[in-house]
């Protein structure tokens, strides 16, 4: 009977061939980040070589933008799911390609468009940043798959929270030499040994709160909403300072504890002497 016969395929189908619930979320991620890269493409570089000022860069831009904070959702939740159902023997390598193409390639695409259309910017040194951006990308993914770090944190900046980062500082519209020191600076906080806590709990709620709020901030700059310049602004400049911020706190913490060792080493020796 055909529908025996398909049956049998199925349970004869190799495990690593079925695709769980979080693995369809994670290709949602990379089919987020490919459209990132369309829409960079269609709406921002290929209007400024053709000379066409009919606005669709800024709609463009943000629906990029929006785009790569929709695969930052997918990759928060398809962690999520994993964890609480099953995901299939391929998971992490999907989760790790997904994560290159939304959080490497796109970022890097965004910076490279951001040198060729900007009127202050310099095309080449563009292209260098946004290579070191992909590059780091690509060490942090690599890294992530052979490290074991203790459970709860992340080694260096997460690769969603630094393609964020990365295109908040272009979209904050600051001087070339400016733009590209601080997009540098990124990506060396995505391959630096930093720890960054994992959104889990009340964390991921507020991760998800802070990627829904900076949509509603894009699209009011998109739609040229009142104040929609100055609202995006303020939630780049956050997104940076957040960026700056947890570092600062992670290496306090560090020379903290380290002091704290040595201290009761000290003691522990002075306990020792007769």
């Amino acid at each position: 009977m055909p529908e025996a016969d398909e049956a049998d395929d199925e349970e004869e189908m190799p495990l690593s061939l079925r695709l769980s619930i979080a693995d369809t979320l994670t290709l949602g991620n990379a089919t987020c980040g490919f459209m990132a890269v369309y829409f960079t493409t269609t709406g921002i570089l290929i209007p400024h070589l053709s000379g066409d000022t009919s606005g669709m860069a800024r709609n463009s831009a943000a629906t990029a933008v929006i785009l790569m904070l929709c695969a930052a959702v997918f990759d928060l939740f398809d962690g999520l799911v994993a964890r609480k159902l099953r995901s299939s023997p391929m998971g992490a390598e999907l989760d790790n390609l997904s994560d290159l193409i939304s959080f490497g390639l796109a970022p890097a695409y965004f910076v490279l468009v951001y040198g060729m259309v900007a009127s202050d910017a310099h095309e080449r040194v563009a292209a260098v940043g946004a290579i070191v951006v992909l590059l780091a990308v690509v060490l942090r993914l690599a890294r992530f798959s052979c490290v074991t770090v203790k459970d709860g944190t992340f080694q260096g900046m997460p690769s969603p929270f630094g393609a964020l980062t990365v295109v908040s500082i272009v979209l904050l519209e600051l001087p070339f030499e400016a733009t590209l020191l601080a997009v540098v600076g990124t990506a060396w906080l995505m391959v630096s040994r930093v720890e960054y806590p994992k959104p889990r709990g009340i964390l991921a709620v507020a991760v998800l709160t802070w990627i829904v709020l900076s949509m509603g901030l894009l699209a009011a700059w998109a739609f040229d909403a009142p104040s929609g310049q100055l609202l995006l602004q303020a939630g780049c400049a956050l997104q940076l300072v957040m960026g700056a911020v947890i570092p600062l706190f992670a290496t306090a913490r560090r020379m903290n504890t380290f002091r704290d060792n040595r201290r009761e080493s000290r003691e522990a020796r002075a306990a020792q002497l007769p």
